[in-house]
């Protein structure tokens, strides 16, 4: 189906080729503007600015304003979960989040309080963004699949290989499966709260499960998402799902059928002309563009983009990074690639 919609990304999640790939990136929203830079040498720390309703919509609308993006991708983080679960969270300078207790033994799993109160600011700021965006603007909430998720509640920290929550998923396969299934039952609500507030799509982050086996894939990551898929789409079926799971690589095409994702992500070590092949006949694909060829530009950009653009000839795309956009990348790189998919190059 190909049609041209007021608004372009929402459409094309529904299924609608669009004559234009509409276009958002990942992380638009941050470290590479310098007018995010300016407001958090105003405002403090990161986790100050996602907690401060005002300042995080301002964030979320930065890039809508300067590059004029399909969709504005909420300003927050996937460990808010965490927190609302009984975690603590704070982020060290040049290292990144740290989480307490580490959860490495169900005792320690058994001790945490839930509570619902981190949540309530990524609600006011959703509200906020949806009274500000333009029409056309497709507003995308998020948050990360329970794999991910718990391994940084397992390790109190990230971790290239995982190795914390993997040992311990095959020692205790049954604390993680609760662990995961609490992750899971929160997540909902908590992306159901993103809808009612404002957010018209949704994106499950699962940075981490490249890591697994496809044993492993299947139980940490292909059945907690489908459990989180079929509870929006029964609670909220107006909603697409986008799924994102990286370094899936081979088994992206199962993750498509077994999940029931509205559509899916592909990072940049997925080649686009196998997953249009691989993957099910008409489901929308998001990506995949190298966020380190966006950092080179010039002909490399060019000729990257390119091939993108004609992998999906009969297929809804949405083009976007193959994960987030890097701190160092250039701005006029950025107005670069928009004119180039949008054809004024």
């Amino acid at each position: 189906m190909t049609s041209s919609s007021p608004k372009p990304l929402l459409a094309t999640l529904r299924g609608e080729k669009q004559p234009t790939p509409p276009i958002w990136l990942m992380r638009q929203a941050g470290r590479y503007l310098p007018e995010y830079r300016a407001l958090r040498a105003e405002k403090g720390g990161f986790l100050a600015l996602v907690n401060d309703s005002e300042a995080a919509a301002e964030i979320t609308l930065q890039p809508i304003r300067r590059f004029g993006m399909d969709g504005a991708i909420l300003f927050s983080d996937i460990l808010i979960v965490p927190m609302a679960l009984g975690q603590n969270l704070w982020f060290e300078t040049g290292e990144g989040p740290r989480l307490a207790p580490k959860l490495e033994s169900r005792a320690l799993l058994d001790g945490l309080i839930p509570t619902p109160e981190p949540l309530r600011p990524i609600y006011e700021t959703v509200k906020r963004v949806a009274a500000a965006l333009p029409p056309a603007t497709t507003f995308l909430g998020f948050a990360g699949s329970p794999w991910t998720v718990a391994t940084y509640m397992i390790a109190g920290q990230g971790s290239r290989e995982q190795a914390e929550a993997r040992r311990l998923a095959y020692a205790d396969p049954g604390m993680v499966s609760e662990l995961v299934t609490r992750i899971a039952d929160v997540t909902v609500e908590y992306l159901l709260g993103q809808i009612d507030a404002g957010v018209e799509a949704v994106q499950l982050f699962d940075s981490w499960s490249g890591s697994l086996s496809p044993a492993q894939f299947e139980q940490w990551v292909i059945a907690p998402t489908a459990r989180i898929v079929a509870a929006l789409h029964a609670r909220a079926p107006q909603v697409p799902v986008i799924g994102f799971p990286k370094g899936a690589g081979g088994k992206l095409a199962a993750y498509a059928r077994e999940t029931g994702v509205d559509a899916i992500g592909i990072d940049e070590s997925v080649d686009p002309a196998w997953a249009d092949q691989a993957l099910p006949q008409g489901l929308p694909v998001q990506g995949n563009l190298d966020p380190l060829v966006l950092i080179a530009g010039g002909k490399m950009l060019h000729s990257a983009v390119e091939r993108i653009l004609g992998a999906f000839p009969d297929r809804p795309h949405v083009f976007n990074l193959g994960h987030g956009i890097q701190q160092d990348t250039p701005i006029a790189h950025v107005e670069a690639l928009l004119a180039q998919v949008r054809g004024r190059e």
